[in-house]
């Protein structure tokens, strides 16, 4: 799938500057999460189970954020507190890449570097610079955090579609938790105090 069209999307360009996290810190948090090999085989097993449903999670996950107003704040207007449909429409487009690239599970050093930049974006260090958007300054980390659980929970009907076994859809769903709570801590590292992360 070319990733060509996606507005913003500059994973592994050398528009995304290197993740003050190196690979061998990113290891010891994945053994901190207990994420492993059997972890990145069950998510690229999720792959193509997913691949055909991206638009309908996205679906699921945009009717959450907008039934929740504080949420929504995040995608809208500094000037009249209304939602910015291209704003949403662009972070769509990046977000289901963002689904393929966590199932792909390819966590190298460009991976790393992309983490980063997507932390950078929901702070106010670098949100509404990608897409031109006068939208709030920062997505609340308290937001961001607690986000994980809607994700991954609304996730896992999505992960059964793909006639695994029970067993196989509960190692599916247990590494998309890990990985989401992962790649969360990566994005904090803009919102932690130099010198605490």
């Amino acid at each position: 799938m070319s990733t060509a069209g996606i507005p913003g999307y500059t994973s592994h360009t050398a528009a995304v500057g290197p993740s003050p996290i190196s690979l061998a810190e990113f290891n010891q948090m994945q053994r901190s999460a207990l994420f492993g090999p059997d972890d990145v085989a069950a998510l690229r097993m999720s792959l193509p189970v997913i691949t055909g449903h991206i638009e309908a999670i996205l679906d699921v996950w945009y009717g959450f954020v907008a039934s929740q107003p504080h949420l929504l704040a995040s995608f809208s207007s500094r000037r009249d507190s209304q939602p910015i449909g291209d704003y949403l429409a662009a972070v769509r487009r990046r977000f289901g890449q963002w689904i393929l690239d966590t199932a792909r599970a390819e966590y190298d050093q460009k991976w790393l570097d992309y983490q980063h930049e997507i932390g950078l974006r929901h702070h106010r260090s670098g949100k509404n610079r990608t897409d031109g958007a006068e939208s709030t300054a920062i997505v609340p980390f308290r937001d961001l955090f607690a986000l994980v659980y809607p994700i991954t929970f609304t996730l896992r009907p999505f992960l059964a579609r793909g006639g695994h076994s029970s067993e196989d859809v509960d190692r599916m769903h247990a590494a998309w938790v890990k990985i989401c709570l992962l790649q969360v801590t990566l994005w904090s590292h803009a919102y932690v105090k130099e010198g605490d992360f």
